[in-house]
């Protein structure tokens, strides 16, 4: 179901959302002033949508390079057997190194995002804490050169 065919939100929520996506920073009296409504109003619509399970929190956008990690790749991953899943999962949300873990199609069973501080970080990442997971057969890594598209999706 699309966001906007949500049978539980009307144009004010997709309003909120829209504004918000923009910049998660804009206060909810700005919100409520563009919007021609009360700030209570904004605030009890943001309470629905987050227990709704809509707007699940808010994050810091960190520019990486400048902290010190400059590599960003993808990591396809061959699960052995399905009974190893959950065992892999749980391994990987161990390293902080991995942002994003995703259940795939195709070649991979899983496909992961992985930040690290350069090429030697990342062989280290790979060799001593991600291929030593029981359960993993195989990795193919990709390394991302550039980001030139960064956004969500807009409603």
């Amino acid at each position: 179901m699309a966001l906007n065919q949500h049978p539980q939100l009307d144009e004010l929520d997709l309003q909120i959302l829209d504004l918000l996506i923009k910049d998660s920073r804009t206060p909810y009296l700005e919100i409520a002033r563009i919007c021609h409504v009360s700030g209570g109003t904004i605030h009890v619509r943001m309470k629905k949508m987050e227990e709704m399970g809509i707007i699940k929190g808010t994050r810091i956008v960190l520019d990486l390079p400048k902290l010190g990690y400059d590599v960003c790749c993808f990591v396809g991953i061959y699960i052995d057997r399905t009974s190893s899943f959950r065992n892999v999962f749980e391994e990987l949300s161990k390293i902080k190194e991995v942002v994003e873990l995703h259940l795939t199609t195709g070649d991979y069973s899983v496909f992961a995002k992985v930040i690290c501080k350069n090429t030697t970080d990342l062989q280290d990442i790979l060799l001593n804490k991600i291929n030593v997971i029981d359960g993993i057969q195989r990795t193919e890594t990709i390394i991302s050169l550039e980001q030139p598209i960064d956004r969500n999706i807009t409603i």
